[in-house]
């Protein structure tokens, strides 16, 4: 449910309501998706709709793949974050399906060991950015 703002609470800041409303907006998605977990034992995994705003916990021993589904399967809205959590010794592999792109800093797409956490935060339609402690 979005936030609305008393405007006692805008009065003399340099946000407007609007923006206000935006960033309590994401401060609520961000503390929600600390709560919600999606926990999975499989060693190939698609994201669902149901993984937006939540934290995809692997709990396999042996290597897993994360898939990053196209937008024509799974319409995600832009912007979604979702978390990853490798907390089995099973490192995760992040992998784009066909037409996706899942960009990171230095080609980076696995997390870096046991108890890595990372985020995918849906950019545009079929194009993904992964951060977090991701390794090569």
């Amino acid at each position: 449910m979005p936030y609305v703002a008393p405007a006692d609470k805008v009065t003399g800041s340099t946000l407007t309501p609007a923006e206000f409303n935006l960033l309590a907006d994401a401060v609520e998605a961000a503390a929600e998706a600390l709560t919600s977990t999606t926990t999975t034992a499989l060693t190939a995994y698609t994201l669902a709709l149901t993984d937006a705003r939540k934290v995809v916990e692997t709990t396999a021993a042996t290597a897993v793949t994360l898939t990053a589904p196209p937008n024509s399967t799974v319409a995600f809205p832009i912007g979604t974050v979702v978390g990853l959590r490798q907390y089995g010794a099973g490192q995760v592999t992040v992998v784009p399906a066909a037409g996706v792109t899942i960009r990171s800093r230095g080609g980076a797409l696995k997390t870096a060991g046991q108890y890595a956490e990372a985020a995918l935060t849906k950019r545009a339609t079929d194009e993904w950015v992964l951060t977090g402690d991701v390794t090569v």
